[in-house]
């Protein structure tokens, strides 16, 4: 089972980018979907950004516009550009594998990384 890696957080001003990576620890060519999620405290964890194996990518609409996530199988890689932050992406971001995406097992053997916090100050 892979294991991920996130990194790239911290702290910024609002209006300013940051870039998040995931790293597995394999390629990732098998990963139907791998996403980012985001959580804060007293609040379930929401999808942020999903990438498929074949490059379909879906947004939560709060940052559709803002946020592009990408994928380097090879090299078992995902990204997360974030501009434009808002306070209110201020969250616990998580990298998520889920290698049966679209099918019946889906989220049967999904993998989630430690997460990693992005701070926006206003």
């Amino acid at each position: 089972q892979v294991q991920l890696v996130e990194s790239g957080g911290g702290l910024v001003q609002a209006g300013e980018s940051l870039t998040l990576s995931c790293t597995a620890s394999d390629t990732i060519f098998s990963i139907n979907a791998m996403g980012w999620y985001r959580q804060t405290p007293g609040t379930p964890r929401e999808l942020v950004a999903r990438i498929t194996s074949t490059g379909r990518t879906d947004y939560a609409d709060s940052v559709k516009d803002r946020f592009t996530i990408s994928r380097d199988n090879a090299k078992g890689t995902v990204f997360l550009h974030m501009n434009s932050l808002k306070p209110e992406d201020t969250a616990l971001y998580y990298c998520n594998a889920d290698p049966w995406y679209g099918t019946r097992r889906e989220g049967t053997q999904e993998v989630w990384g430690q997460g990693t916090w992005v701070t926006v100050s206003s």
